[in-house]
């Protein structure tokens, strides 16, 4: 049963140093906001299962499952450079349900942030509970993408207490300095859903996503989304949002969901 959901962005600039000496403004809060939500996470997983979900590119979902070492060299970013310890945790196949292939202790940058946001909140007299990593790949196209998607969450909670650790952020298309060509319709889109986040509505708003325009507007966030949807389905939530901060020309968001009377 999920218990509680961080939602953080997938940017490597989360971790101390990834973004040098002078960081932006606003990351700080953004880092502080997404760790006291994962932290929140971590504490709820107790006696359960933290499960972290992140994007990845390609056609193919995947899960971590070994000693998983969470660098971030595929980002460019050195261990020497980093201001936390790299983790080294060992990360559990997700619940059977979840009918995943297992990739071997690697994890993509937008998990390997989760990771250390995971590490950075943990004790380390006082581990997490069971850790499990599914990465859900942005670029398939299948026509019932989103109902798969939404089943695979519901098998990743299961009947255990599960805690989400959910990676995604918004359109990478905010003008000129963004990852990606500019698109005037990006702005808008966000706010709205930003807004949406931060209201009794949130789970059907990351339901109701249009598909396509995430995809026109590079939206990371869509395929976590959907499995948060699913792992969510029934369960009474109180959502909020922390922290929304442009860097680069790309939103990034965290907050947490939490269930209530059960």
């Amino acid at each position: 049963m999920l218990v509680h959901a961080a939602l953080v962005p997938d940017t490597a600039l989360l971790v101390p140093g990834v973004a040098g000496r002078h960081e932006p403004a606003g990351l700080a809060d953004l880092r502080a906001a997404a760790l006291a939500a994962v932290a929140e996470g971590v504490e709820a997983a107790r006696g359960g299962r933290l499960v972290v979900v992140a994007p990845r590119a390609g056609t193919g979902d995947r899960a971590a499952a070994g000693r998983v070492r969470a660098g971030l060299g595929p980002a460019g970013v050195p261990d020497a450079l980093l201001g936390w310890p790299v983790p080294d945790l060992p990360v559990v196949a997700p619940p059977a349900g979840a009918s995943l292939p297992v990739a071997g202790p690697s994890v993509g940058v937008p998990a390997a942030v989760a990771l250390h946001l995971v590490a950075a909140a943990a004790s380390p007299a006082d581990p997490p509970a069971d850790v499990a990593v599914v990465e859900v790949a942005r670029d398939d196209a299948a026509p019932a993408r989103a109902a798969q998607l939404r089943a695979l969450g519901a098998a990743c909670v299961g009947d255990a207490p599960t805690a989400l650790v959910v990676v995604g952020s918004g359109s990478a298309r905010h003008g000129p300095d963004a990852p990606l060509a500019d698109d005037p319709d990006a702005p808008a889109w966000d706010d709205a859903l930003h807004a949406a986040l931060a209201g009794p509505g949130a789970r059907d708003a990351l339901a109701a996503l249009d598909r396509g325009t995430c995809t026109r507007l590079a939206v990371s966030g869509w395929a976590p989304w959907q499995v948060l949807v699913g792992a969510s389905a029934g369960v009474p939530l109180a959502a909020r949002l922390d922290a929304v901060v442009l860097l680069a020309g790309a939103p990034h968001a965290a907050g947490a969901w939490r269930t209530v009377g059960v």
